[in-house]
């Protein structure tokens, strides 16, 4: 029995120097910043598979892998394309799809693929670009389907009903209705929108009054360029014959749930002897891909390191463990990496402060444009697990935390730990000093003066339901027992002087140089202290002021600066 003639991509050796397998049967991402190189990777792929010679840039070798020998490649070529003889030619030409290839060089280029597939690539590899995946959805013309090969992926739909109804559902879960092919409109075979006709007593689907019923719904190709193109992917990948698909941005133009849905799509429902390479920028369909839990998925990040593109295959196994995660399942942590950097906080107030921040003192820096995404963990407590996560993730990343993170010696050891810091080495014996000089320090409030207080507040509420100004103030004399609720509002400032500030000082510098950058003024809301209230009540308010020109913010933008590394 003939073997169906196939070619893959083996290894690509990128501009770094890494060379990284790719699955024969499976799917390929390519995922990293703007301008990192992904878009450009493909086109060098494509460039690549048909002359080795070509002068790429970020790919600089494509290895191939290829089964069959040249009789299953003329059977198959058979298949696809239509044959004819020429002038004086003793083999046929066979004419496809962007292609027109003569025989005894097709045989001559399968038996000797080591300076690229030449005319052939076009019969296994299909670049698919945006406009190609839009364009496809437009009806072919018709062809002899018992004598002529499919020009196109509809014809194949033309030909197999059981695949239209299948195709169908797929553009139903999408868009809430049925894709529907009109096999009877004369020279060209369209595709409609709407719900499918019910058929009559005594009607067949080849009846005039039903071929009328599908004639009065929408036409697929005078949809918007989502329904177009998500139609365009989907037949190139489920139904042509391409064995190599390379498709730039798949998600261009859905909405995020018909990009997630597209993405899993992908990963469940992808045929047996199909590779997909494929380049994004968009976490929705990503997410649709990891929803699949595929084990034919690599992930590839790409991030630009002046001339040289630098990447690294992303573990399946660590990918994973933080899908598996809910917390950070969802959140925005996996948009880190599409960044070149990510800030890690504590709160999404925190987030918010300093991105609003970063945007006025970068906005004023045209010289200047990282780009940096704000994340943050729901509380120091989290970061660690964050911090593993993106690091995994090899997101370059640093941390902003408010200057209690070092009462707690466990969170500050993990942090530090996961930072790539070592604890007992490098931070412990400053760190102990600092903390004991504050822990030895009196509260502003004792525990005789706090009863008194509170007891007087409480005798002095007489409502039923407990005034919430009233639990406020409680809440404020609380913390003003404690040396650290003191100490977190002060910060370093509230460090004794001497030897505890020397400590300090070292301190600091260590846990900035592992990326942890520590709110030296207190908290948040430290930066602004002529606005009352807390968290997102204070935040709405600094909010209103200009960040970049507030004498009061002074030590904001510094600290800003600092973090994401501007003078």
């Amino acid at each position: 029995m003939p073997t169906t003639p196939r070619v893959w991509v083996s290894k690509i050796k990128f501009s770094d120097g890494n060379e990284l397998e790719i699955e024969k049967d499976g799917i390929t991402v390519l995922v990293g910043p703007n301008n990192a190189g992904k878009s450009v990777s493909l086109s060098e792929i494509d460039h690549l598979l048909l002359s080795r010679s070509y002068p790429s840039k970020v790919v600089k070798e494509v290895s191939v892998g290829q089964e069959g020998d040249e009789e299953d490649l003329v059977a198959f070529l058979k298949s696809v394309s239509r044959e004819q003889l020429e002038g004086a030619n003793p083999l046929p030409t066979y004419f496809g799809l962007g292609y027109n290839i003569y025989e005894s060089n097709a045989r001559s280029w399968w038996v000797n693929p080591q300076n690229g597939l030449n005319d052939l690539k076009r019969a296994f590899v299909n670049p698919l670009t945006t406009e190609a995946r839009i364009a496809a959805a437009n009806p072919p013309q018709s062809i002899t389907l018992t004598t002529q090969p499919p020009a196109h992926p509809i014809h194949i739909l033309q030909r197999d009903t059981s695949q239209e109804k299948r195709f169908s559902e797929y553009f139903k879960q999408a868009f809430g209705t049925d894709l529907i092919l009109h096999r009877h409109a004369g020279n060209i075979v369209p595709l409609y929108v709407g719900g499918r006709p019910e058929l009559a007593n005594g009607e067949e689907q080849s009846s005039i009054s039903y071929l009328k019923k599908i004639e009065q719904l929408p036409l697929l190709h005078e949809q918007g360029d989502g329904m177009r193109s998500f139609v365009g992917v989907l037949l190139n990948t489920f139904v042509s014959h391409y064995p190599i698909l390379l498709i730039d941005e798949p998600e261009a133009f859905l909405h995020p749930p018909q990009a997630r849905l597209l993405g899993k799509m992908l990963a469940n429902d992808l045929p047996a002897g199909r590779q997909l390479i494929l380049a994004t920028h968009n976490e929705d369909f990503l997410k649709g891909l990891l929803d699949a839990e595929a084990a034919n998925l690599k992930i590839i990040r790409i991030q630009r390191d002046g001339n040289i593109n630098r990447v690294c295959e992303l573990n399946n196994d660590d990918i994973k463990n933080v899908w598996s995660d809910p917390i950070l399942r969802y959140s925005n942590i996996l948009s880190g990496i599409f960044h070149s950097r990510v800030i890690l906080c504590e709160s999404d107030s925190d987030c918010r402060f300093y991105s609003a921040v970063s945007d006025a003192v970068l906005g004023s820096n045209q010289s200047v444009n990282p780009d940096i995404l704000f994340v943050h963990s729901g509380g120091k407590h989290r970061m660690p697990v964050v911090i593993d996560a993106l690091i995994r993730l090899n997101v370059p990343m640093s941390v902003v935390a408010d200057f209690d993170v070092i009462r707690e010696e466990n969170v500050l050891k993990k942090i530090f730990g996961c930072l790539g810091g070592d604890w007992d080495s490098e931070i412990y014996k400053d760190w102990k000093l600092v903390r004991d000089s504050i822990d030895s320090r009196k509260p502003e409030i004792e525990t005789g003066e706090l009863k008194s207080k509170i007891e007087e507040i409480l005798s002095n509420v007489k409502n039923k339901n407990f005034p919430e100004t009233e639990a406020e103030n409680i809440k404020k004399l609380l913390r003003k027992s404690s040396a650290w609720s003191y100490a977190k509002e002060q910060g370093r400032s509230f460090i004794p002087a001497g030897d505890p500030v020397n400590a300090w000082n070292r301190l600091l510098a260590k846990l900035n140089e592992s990326g942890l950058f520590v709110v030296e003024i207190g908290e948040l809301e430290s930066f602004d202290r002529s606005i009352g209230n807390h968290g997102p009540k204070w935040l709405n308010n600094v909010l209103r002021k200009n960040l970049l020109t507030d004498t009061a913010l002074e030590d904001a933008r510094k600290f800003v600066k600092k973090i994401i590394g501007i003078s």
